[in-house]
């Protein structure tokens, strides 16, 4: 795939949805130890729900609106605390590429930093405090990286791919600061933080979307 039109969107949501469903269950398990046992939930529930609501909120030309109205009405559907990150990502990624038809390899790299921004303003967070910031903010900046270089939207992709799964993999050594992880803090030492992990999940969807 070279480029993602918006008639691509909600098969790019579908992939998503079927990665969040096939790890429902070990995300709701990676929660319990370190939140509130739900996140699996919240992520099948989110993302299934947005092939659907692309579809009701198209916006003809404009893929970047078509995003960010899909994204606001994610986030009264899953208002819990990663799904109003995930919804704020996607919103604020989708106000980046406002007026654009499609995205190539540079426009998927600003929709990645425009999630990471998203997810940042939303959650008051930075990255080293151990959230899913720290996955979505490393893919964004492996894939600025690529695309700046002339790579293709595959390539970037990977890139980003990678980046997200190394950011996935620093929070084993992060202090959690937020919410019932900070007073677990044992049970986080040594594993990957449930929020980067959804991150990580996000980008290999994303990747072997692009990439079939």
């Amino acid at each position: 795939m070279e480029k993602i039109g918006i008639e691509d969107l909600p098969g790019l949501f579908e992939a998503l949805a079927g990665v969040f469903a096939e790890k429902k269950d070990e995300l709701c398990d990676m929660d319990a130890k370190m939140g509130d046992g739900d996140l699996g939930l919240t992520m099948e529930k989110g993302f299934s729900a947005m092939p659907g609501l692309v579809k009701e909120n198209t916006e003809e030309g404009n893929i970047g609106k078509t995003l960010f109205k899909a994204g606001s009405r994610m986030a009264a559907i899953v208002p819990s605390t990663m799904g109003t990150l995930m919804a704020s990502g996607i919103m604020e990624g989708g106000k980046r590429l406002n007026g654009e038809k499609e995205m190539d390899a540079s426009k998927f790299a600003l929709f990645l930093r425009g999630y990471a921004d998203g997810i940042k303003k939303r959650g008051k967070c930075e990255v080293g405090d151990r959230t899913v910031l720290d996955a979505i903010d490393k893919a964004a900046s492996k894939a600025e990286e690529k695309a700046s270089g002339g790579a293709s939207l595959a390539e970037t992709a990977l890139a980003a791919k990678e980046g997200a799964e190394e950011g996935c993999e620093a929070t084993k050594d992060m202090k959690p600061k937020f919410g019932k992880a900070a007073v677990h803090e044992a049970a986080s030492i040594g594993v990957c933080d449930q929020g980067a992990t959804v991150g990580k999940y996000l980008l290999e969807a994303m990747c072997a979307f692009i990439s079939a």
